[in-house]
C-alpha cells in the first residue's frame, strides 16, 4: 500500500489532476475555500495531511458527486493520515523530516550528492553518533541514541527483498574529515566500500578535490524516484531548514547537475579502491 507519506502524495496528485481537469486556478480554489494558496499547494504536493472535511469540501468544489469517486478519495484520505513507523521515535523525527523518511521508505531509486557528510543510509553507528553529537551538542545522550536508532532503522530498506537503487556521489572532503577519529573513519570507509562492492543496487563515486569547481558547489541534495506515484522529488537541507522541490523543471535541473557530477567523479570501481586506500591512510 505504501507509507502514509506516499499515499498523501498520491492523494495530492489526484486532487491536483482533478482541479486541472476543471481548468481551475489553484489560487482561486484556495480563495473560494478560505485557504491560503500555500495550503492548497502543500496538500497537492503531499507535504501536509488532509482532513476528511477538507477533502469533502474540495470534492464538492470540483463537482465530484459520484459515490464511488467520493468514497475513493475519502478512503485514500483516511489511509494517508495513518501513522508511519517513524512516529514511534517521537521528537527524534522533526516534523519537516517526517515527509522525507516516508518518501525514502518507498523510493525505488535514490540519487544523492553529499559534499561534507557521508550519506545517511551508508553511515555506521559510530560515524553517525559522532556526527549527531557535533551537530546537536545540547541534546542528551538518550536523545542522541533515539536519533541514532532512527537512522539505523532507516537503513533497513537496504536489506529488504526489493531494495532501492542507490547512487551516491561523495565529495572528497567527506572522506578526508576524521569524524570520530581514525578508527571510526577507517571502519566507515571500509563499510561503504564493502556495500558498493557487494551489493549491485549500491553505486558509489567520489568527487575528488582535483575536479576543482563543480556543478553543485556547497550544495548537497537527494533525488528520489518512485514506482507507484508520478514524478520525483528533490530534498535538501541546511542547519535550520528542509526543502522539498516538486517543480519538474527544477527537478530536471538537479538531475542534470547530478549527471555532470557523475562525469567529474571517480568512476565506481576506482572509487571503491580510493575508499579502501583512504581507510588504510587512517592507519587502522
Amino acid at each position: 500500500m505504501g507509507s502514509p507519506i506516499v499515499l498523501r502524495r498520491r492523494l495530492g496528485g489526484e486532487l491536483g489532476k482533478l482541479r486541472a481537469s476543471r481548468e481551475l486556478n489553484a489560487k482561486d480554489v484556495a480563495a473560494a475555500l478560505g485557504w491560503s494558496a500555500s495550503k492548497l499547494s502543500r496538500i497537492e504536493s503531499g507535504l501536509v495531511p488532509l482532513q476528511e472535511r477538507d477533502a469533502a469540501r474540495l470534492l464538492a468544489h470540483y463537482g465530484v458527486t459520484s459515490p464511488d469517486e467520493v468514497k475513493h478519495f475519502l478512503s485514500l484520505t483516511r489511509q494517508s493520515r495513518q501513522q508511519g513507523w517513524w512516529h514511534a521515535y517521537g521528537e527524534a523525527v522533526p516534523e519537516r523530516f517526517r515527509a522525507y523518511v516516508g518518501f525514502e521508505s518507498d523510493a525505488t531509486k535514490i540519487l544523492t550528492f553529499q559534499c561534507e557528510l557521508l550519506p545517511g543510509l551508508l553511515q555506521t553507528e559510530a560515524y553517525a553518533r559522532n556526527v549527531m553529537r557535533s551537530m546537536q551538542p545540547t541534546e542528551s545522550a538518550g536523545e542522541i541514541e533515539r536519533r541514532l536508532a532512527l537512522r539505523m532503522e532507516r537503513q533497513r530498506i537496504l536489506d529488504r527483498q526489493d531494495p532501492p537503487q542507490i547512487w551516491a556521489i561523495i565529495g572528497e572532503a567527506a572522506i578526508r574529515r576524521p569524524v570520530g577519529g581514525n578508527a571510526v573513519m577507517a571502519e566507515q570507509l571500509r563499510h561503504i566500500a564493502d556495500l558498493a562492492d557487494e551489493r549491485p543496487n549500491i553505486t558509489v563515486q567520489v568527487l575528488p578535490f582535483s575536479a576543482g569547481a563543480h556543478a553543485s558547489m556547497g550544495a548537497s541534495f537527494s533525488i528520489l524516484f518512485f514506482s507507484d506515484i508520478p514524478g520525483s522529488i528533490v530534498y535538501s537541507e541546511t542547519i535550520t531548514s528542509k526543502t522539498y522541490v516538486e517543480d519538474q523543471a527544477e527537478i530536471a535541473r538537479h538531475e542534470d547537475v547530478f549527471h555532470r557530477l557523475m562525469a567529474s567523479s571517480i568512476q565506481p570501481e576506482k572509487a571503491i579502491t580510493r575508499l579502501r586506500n583512504v581507510a588504510e591512510e587512517y592507519g587502522i
